[in-house]
């Protein structure tokens, strides 16, 4: 790059620059007027600068990013019809979600050999189906994202029990070689509430339980499921400062990985009114997942809250990716995040906390211990019930929302699917983690005086 510009300028320290601003302040306090405190505990200064400047060693991946598109089973021959128009479409990775089992022959016809990426996301753990599909596609990239420990703090049940749930992960990963069997479902801290710090220390002492487990070897078998929220530069370093810190407990292990990381837009935030600015939330998230370094990146329809699965969102979302990519210049973009001040010191921070969150999670005996005693739940909802407060007194804005509402938009017509979790009464072993988004307390209000 020519210095032509820069040239034309005297170099000026740190120091100089915070005398300037406390001179031009007029006796107001720098600390109290320019620092800003996020709910992490994070400062964000008015200024970064060389002089003060310190960089992690962070691993990025080389390849660049995969466009994921998630397809629901409910027919196997519509559902792979559906697979085959995404990818002569653009998507270079394919996810299936299902409640039950499903023939696998009739999914994957004209499936194989196309340099395609396969995720499952099974809501049921069966060693024999997983085996079956795993054999099928011996020669295909396959991410399984088995999580039992995810499993329990999300619905407050095992599988089965402890040691069956953990004994099929055990023989799954001897006749695995190759397949990413384990997945880590850091996105269900943060659609329930977590901070972006304790995202990132649950993601590492989640992993931590199976490795602990299972071994080192391990190391190479797990994909961990990130989603990404709207504060743009947090987002991309909190991925960059997990890379960081899941290989500094490697060591420990004496070990290496390139952690994999499947990225998706949170549903925190995602609106059922206005939904159209929807779009413009998952943009910018993609947009971080990106810069972050995420390997896949699976977007979401910008109507996913209350409509069934369609074509016309299907392609919107597809597209969105296909333009950042091909379009705006995100090809291959992994490493623009790499030296900037900014984003490097905020990943240093959010690397900070989090360590020191998962040490006493560790000294606590465990994030399978603290799951249930209560421990992990308690944060989360406490840092949620912030969020919900800044959100209801207007400080957390969602544009269209609580912020320039259009008051003659009316949903009830609309919904063809319930955009509410439905909260159903059954027992539990622990205290099951629960998403939920900030704007729905605020839309059941205005859907119930609707005419």
């Amino acid at each position: 790059m020519s210095n032509f510009i820069t040239n034309e300028f005297e170099t000026c320290s740190a120091a100089a620059w915070k005398q300037k601003i406390q001179f031009d302040l007029k006796g107001a306090d720098y600390n109290d007027t320019l620092l800003t405190k996020t709910n992490e505990g994070i400062i964000i200064k008015p200024f970064y600068h060389s002089d003060n400047f310190e960089k992690l060693n962070i691993p990025v991946s080389e390849s660049d990013f995969k466009i994921c598109q998630k397809i629901t089973i409910s027919s196997e021959e519509a559902s792979n019809q559906k697979a085959i128009d995404f990818i002569e479409r653009g998507a270079s990775s394919l996810k299936f979600e299902a409640k039950k089992p499903f023939d696998i022959a009739i999914l994957f016809k004209n499936l194989l050999n196309k340099n395609i990426e396969f995720h499952f996301q099974l809501r049921f753990l069966s060693e024999d189906f997983t085996q079956k599909i795993s054999e099928l596609l011996k020669h295909e990239i396959v991410f399984f994202n088995i999580d039992v420990i995810g499993n329990l703090a999300k619905t407050g049940n095992w599988y089965t029990s402890l040691n069956a749930d953990f004994k099929s992960i055990e023989n799954l990963l001897h006749k695995n070689s190759s397949n990413y069997i384990l997945g880590i479902n850091v996105g269900l801290y943060q659609n329930a509430g977590a901070n972006t710090v304790q995202q990132v220390a649950y993601a590492l002492a989640h992993s931590n339980e199976y490795l602990t487990k299972f071994g080192c070897e391990i190391a190479t078998k797990i994909q961990f499921n990130f989603a990404i929220g709207n504060n743009y530069f947090f987002e991309i370093a909190k991925i960059r400062a997990f890379r960081y810190l899941y290989n500094l407990i490697l060591r420990e292990y004496n070990t290496t990985a390139d952690a994999k990381i499947y990225a998706e837009p949170s549903l925190r935030n995602k609106t059922v009114y206005d939904y159209n600015v929807n779009i413009l939330r998952t943009t910018t998230e993609s947009m971080s997942a990106i810069l972050g370094g995420a390997n896949t990146i699976a977007n979401c329809a910008y109507d996913v809250l209350f409509r069934n699965e369609n074509e016309f969102g299907d392609r919107i979302a597809r597209n969105q990716l296909l333009i950042l990519k091909e379009e705006s210049y995100f090809k291959n973009a992994q490493h623009i995040a790499t030296d900037s001040y900014y984003i490097e010191a905020i990943t240093k921070q959010i690397a900070e906390k989090a360590l020191a969150i998962f040490k006493e999670i560790e000294k606590g005996g465990g994030f399978l211990s603290q799951l249930k005693e209560g421990t992990i739940q308690r944060k989360i909802v406490e840092n949620a019930k912030k969020e919900q407060e800044q959100f209801d007194a207007g400080e957390l804005i969602l544009v269209g929302t609580n912020k320039y509402p259009n008051e003659v938009d009316n949903m009830k017509h609309h919904l063809e699917v319930n955009p509410f979790i439905e909260r159903k009464s059954r027992k539990t072993l622990i205290i099951p983690i629960l998403p939920k988004r900030l704007s729905e307390k605020l839309e059941q209000k205005r859907l119930k005086n609707e005419a």
